[in-house]
């Protein structure tokens, strides 16, 4: 939120301190806003830049005798600017090639010697006297633009009437002194009011001990203007109250539309709004100013758009239907839907409500009658509609954060006034006001919501202070809080500009801000410790970061979204995939399916840029259309499932000895065992690629992990389509795991034992089993039968050596495991482990038809 100074100095909260008299009391401010209110992100002093302009009348305008499009001007600068070539009568020549210079005219001059303030931030151009087409110019009649006070370079910037002939430019526009704060939008997250200057304002007071009183027209009924003109038919309606709360508008015909004055249009400028016209601008200034939205339609376009009959035209506010269209006045057209708010005239959609009018009812030059609407929106559905289009507007700024309603009277009064006042306007209308019965019992008791009833003793022992009620009544008063004191009791009333005091805790930190968060004391407070609850998802995540970088891969993050034509490159179907109304970018249009793909994107980059070989891994989430959490019933009410995913990519260029499948594949093992995975790993070859996450593997060099027969993931090489489409080397695989599985059958960290000073003894046992059973299911047994029937004092590490089969055909193979025996407490001996193994065979015997060898 952007501040001016000279600004806020109309209502008087700054007292002790004149910029022009005192600049050090601008870093004093500074510091006290950055304490009590908000981090300040930039200081910028307005006036400093335009230090050497002056202002000057045109009072002679000729056609330069040797160019078409140029201008020979005389101005009178009041004798202000020594050291300048002058005529006769004192005026100086300048050449100026604007399309809007004329004798008479007010214009900002720039003399020799003059910097060109639109330069100072790149290369500073210093003017002189020099020929121009073969007639000279000193210095030159400057654009809004070229000063570093408007967007504008159409033409030379026009100064009011009553400006002084070689006064300084920064004295004419009332720049002197000013200075532009830039305070951090999260501090007014939750206070609408603060989203306008007057609220700023009131703030600055209220942290440094000063009342605030808000101007007599800002009040909860303010006065309306009898009808000056004859009346013009106009009803509103609300068809959405919980969407529009209040609906306020009326109508002023004989409005004259020309550009806003200058003063009007620096102040708009300051808080990055271009100028339209005077009306329009009113608009966006009263909006600045209180932080309440208005806008302006034209009344005779309106009346068009609703058929053209004035006896029943009726301005509506309801949902929009689906599939309904509206060109905005940014130029874009919006398909709506019926989560967003219309404003109608007799059902035919002219504005997006709380986000941006029409371009069939704006306000231009030919304008006569217009209606001012002044309304509240339910913020939540104002940023959902402002996220599904890609608009965020200063409308949008201030909606979503849920107005008071009840200043609605007061900014659409004073509205009325000044385009009675400065654009010749006569009320046509009533104003007109409709709301809902919230609203109308807030109108009722005078506030956005009840008094709030707190001691000072529980905002003392939050605070840490020692403050009596009526010290707290005075800090809430001087922000104009209505406050009720009995003995140690206080109940506090709101005003009605307020939408965020509701509870006691409110009141807590209303004081502490007033009283100042740097004057709190320092003390710890006294309350019980307790630790954080560990997180077995968060544990997990940093083992396998730790066991991937063991190994030698490198973690990379990407986004969630990917292009549209990267799942199509994969042989992912994009209607599986939440698409984003309103994309960063083109770029990221859908929510991922899979990890995998977007590592993939990856490799051919890294390739190029020389790196032969590598993995790399992430963890993040993906997510699926049709899939919902547990419970969360049918997919358009329930919540769409995240899934946590681990994704592995390996890639070597050039050609390599064995398969990529059993790289990754040993990687894989190499987190389980880091992991201890707990139950039978098992690798089925895959067949159907029916999952999205197994679509770019290829069939017969891919697997299905399962631990326990529950899937875990896959592992597999790539097919040859997604090389070629991604540019990825033959010699690439990877995997991708499911977290929340993995996490459940995760174990635990294995405990320290210290090494053994005695032998280890190994001994190999050779099973002869049917060649149906897989090797997982030996290996199971053997590891069950260390697990239970271990001695006391021993350890065991199981080591596969060999699996055997003469042919294909045979009915049964050879499995060799290795078992490593040692004891903590004595030398064993052969004779002692072989007894142990001849257990071991004979429930293998038992358990799997197996004879050792």
């Amino acid at each position: 939120m952007k501040i001016s100074t000279n600004s806020i100095e109309h209502y008087r909260t700054l007292f002790d301190w004149a910029p022009a008299t005192a600049p050090d009391g601008v870093d004093a401010l500074v510091q006290k806003i950055g304490a009590q209110l908000g981090e300040v992100e930039s200081v910028s002093r307005l006036g400093e830049d335009i230090d050497g302009a002056f202002v000057a009348r045109v009072v002679r305008c000729d056609d330069h005798p040797n160019a078409d499009k140029l201008h020979v001007c005389m101005i009178d600068d009041g004798g202000a600017v020594a050291d300048v070539v002058r005529d006769d009568q004192g005026f100086v020549q300048v050449v100026c090639g604007a399309p809007n210079v004329r004798a008479g005219m007010l214009a900002a001059w720039l003399p020799p010697g003059a910097v060109v303030p639109e330069s100072r931030s790149t290369t500073p151009f210093t003017l002189e006297a020099r020929a121009l087409r073969g007639v000279i110019s000193n210095g030159m009649l400057a654009s809004a633009r070229e000063l570093c006070l408007g967007g504008d370079h159409d033409g030379i910037l026009q100064l009011d009437q009553e400006a002084e002939p070689g006064s300084l430019l920064a004295d004419a526009l009332g720049l002197r002194g000013d200075v532009l704060i830039d305070i951090e939008n999260k501090m007014f997250t939750h206070r609408p009011d603060c989203f306008g200057l007057m609220g700023v304002a009131r703030e600055l007071a209220g942290i440094q001990g000063m009342a605030f009183t808000s101007p007599d027209w800002y009040s909860l009924n303010p006065d309306f203007p009898a009808l000056e003109a004859d009346a013009v038919p106009l009803q509103l309606k609300i068809e959405a109250p919980d969407a529009v709360p209040r609906f306020m508008a009326v109508v002023l015909r004989d409005v004259q539309v020309r550009p806003s004055p200058v003063w009007l249009q620096l102040e708009l400028y300051k808080y990055g709004i271009r100028s339209i016209n005077n009306i329009v601008d009113y608009t966006n200034y009263y909006m600045v100013l209180t932080g309440q939205p208005l806008h302006a339609y034209d009344y005779d376009k309106v009346l068009r758009a609703a058929g053209g009959k004035p006896a029943s035209l009726t301005l509506g506010a309801r949902m929009a239907k689906q599939d309904e269209s509206l060109a905005l006045l940014s130029g874009k057209t919006a398909r709506l839907t019926t989560d967003d708010i219309v404003i109608t005239a007799n059902d035919t959609v002219i504005g997006l409500g709380g986000v941006m009018g029409g371009t069939e009812t704006e306000v231009d030059a030919d304008t006569t009658t217009i209606i001012v609407e002044v309304a509240n929106f339910d913020m939540y559905t104002i940023r959902r509609t402002s996220m599904r289009h890609g608009l965020f507007t200063d409308a949008v700024t201030r909606f979503n954060k849920g107005q008071s309603p009840l200043q609605n009277p007061a900014v659409l009064a004073k509205m009325v006034q000044e385009v009675r006042a400065s654009a010749g306007g006569a009320l046509a209308s009533q104003p007109l006001d409709v709301f809902n019965d919230q609203v109308r019992d807030q109108i009722r008791r005078e506030s956005v919501d009840p008094p709030v009833v707190v001691t000072a003793q529980f905002i003392n022992a939050r605070l840490g202070l020692s403050l009596t009620a009526k010290d707290i009544a005075a800090l809430l008063q001087n922000v104009e809080f209505a406050v009720k004191v009995q003995a140690d009791e206080l109940s506090v009333a709101a005003p009605f500009w307020r939408t965020d005091i509701t509870i006691p805790e409110d009141v807590v930190e209303e004081v502490g801000r007033l009283y100042g968060y740097d004057r709190l004391p320092l003390e710890l407070p006294e309350r019980s410790i307790a630790p954080t609850q560990r997180s077995s998802m968060l544990e997990l995540k940093q083992r396998v970061r730790n066991a991937l970088a063991g190994a030698g891969a490198n973690e990379v993050l990407t986004y969630s979204f990917v292009h549209g034509n990267l799942l199509q490159k994969v042989g992912q179907d994009k209607d599986q995939a939440f698409r984003l109304c309103n994309a960063l970018s083109p770029d990221l249009q859908y929510y991922r399916l899979s990890l995998t793909p977007s590592l993939l994107e990856k490799v051919h980059p890294n390739i190029k840029t020389g790196y032969d070989e590598f993995a790399v891994f992430e963890i993040g989430k993906a997510h699926q259309v049709g899939a919902v959490a547990a419970g969360q019933g049918p997919q358009e009410d329930g919540l769409p499932l995240e899934f946590e995913r681990l994704a592995v990519v390996y890639a070597a260029k050039g050609a390599r000895s064995g398969a990529a499948y059993y790289r990754a594949k040993h990687m894989l093992m190499h987190v389980f065992d880091r992991l201890h995975i707990r139950g039978v790993v098992t690798f089925e070859t895959l067949g159907e690629r029916s999952d999205q996450a197994t679509r770019y593997y290829t069939t017969g060099r891919a697997a299905t992990v399962a631990v326990d027969g529950r899937t875990i993931g896959w592992v597999g090489e790539f097919a040859a389509s997604v090389r070629g489409r991604l540019k990825l080397p033959d010699y690439c695989a990877g995997f991708e795991l499911d977290l929340s599985v993995l996490n459940e059958v995760a174990g635990g960290t294995r405990d320290y034992r210290p090494l053994s000073r005695y032998p280890a003894i190994d001994q190999d046992v050779c099973l002869r089993v049917p060649a149906a059973i897989p090797y997982g299911d030996v290996y199971a047994v053997a590891e069950n039968f260390v697990a239970r029937q271990c001695p006391d004092g021993w350890s065991v590490t199981l080591q596969p050596v060999d699996i055997y089969q003469r042919n294909a055909g045979d009915d049964h193979k050879q499995v060799t495991l290795r078992f490593r025996t040692v004891s903590h407490q004595q030398t064993l001996t052969d004779k002692q482990v072989s007894g142990w193994l001849d257990d071991f065979a004979d429930v293998a015997k038992k358990q799997l038809q197996a004879e050792r060898v």
